[in-house]
């Protein structure tokens, strides 16, 4: 499966390429060397844009799950919040999602520049937050860009409700998701360096 609205040029890409492959097998087309250069140059495109639009399907695990894909970058504990921040890189799903079940209460985008995502100074990036209303209080996701990753794609809009685990958005080509959370709700279930997948791994559980 694949990421939503990439599927519409991803499969139409690859049959163009294995048709060209095909009149090439039968001499239709010059069985040249520089002919079959770019095709493995094409395939190879290929299987990397789908490689990186992939969407697997997640079961939702236990608790508060990642948004994202990737290594847990960041733990830190400011005032009444906690913010976890987990860095994405190429090889990692960019399809990010709901930590909890919630609504959408606003999208906002800020921030400048395009440092690269593991350096502290990134979470100053240009970036979108999502504002969610929970049963732990406020809940915000917010997608950073950085050197090489400067898109982001929002799959939902403000008043939009969703179940844990369903999909919010992806960050083309990379980056990192921060999930700041209630403090006083919450407690941290990993660790900076702990591989997480988004969905599925548990960040932190709500406090009994």
């Amino acid at each position: 499966m694949f990421a939503p609205e990439t599927g519409r040029f991803l499969l139409p890409t690859l049959l163009l390429l294995l048709v060209l492959s095909a009149l090439v097998a039968v001499g239709s087309l010059p069985h040249s060397y520089i002919f079959l250069v770019i095709l493995a140059i094409g395939f190879s495109f290929w299987a990397f844009f789908a490689s990186f639009y992939r969407d697997p399907r997640r079961t939702p695990g236990r608790g508060i799950v990642s948004p994202a894909d990737g290594r847990v970058l960041e733990i830190e504990r400011a005032d009444d919040r906690v913010r976890i921040a987990v860095f994405m890189g190429l090889s990692d799903v960019h399809i990010n999602r709901f930590p909890v079940s919630g609504r959408v209460e606003a999208i906002d985008d800020s921030g400048e520049g395009y440092r690269p995502a593991y350096l502290p100074d990134a979470r100053h990036n240009v970036q979108r937050r999502y504002t969610l209303s929970t049963d732990l209080g406020k809940v915000e996701v917010v997608q950073m860009t950085g050197l090489v990753a400067k898109r982001i794609i929002s799959f939902v809009g403000v008043g939009d409700a969703r179940e844990k685990g369903e999909r919010l958005g992806m960050i083309v080509l990379g980056s990192r998701v921060d999930l700041v959370l209630p403090a006083d709700r919450v407690r941290v279930s990993v660790e900076v360096g702990d591989r997480v997948r988004a969905g599925e791994s548990s960040l932190a559980r709500e406090r009994s």
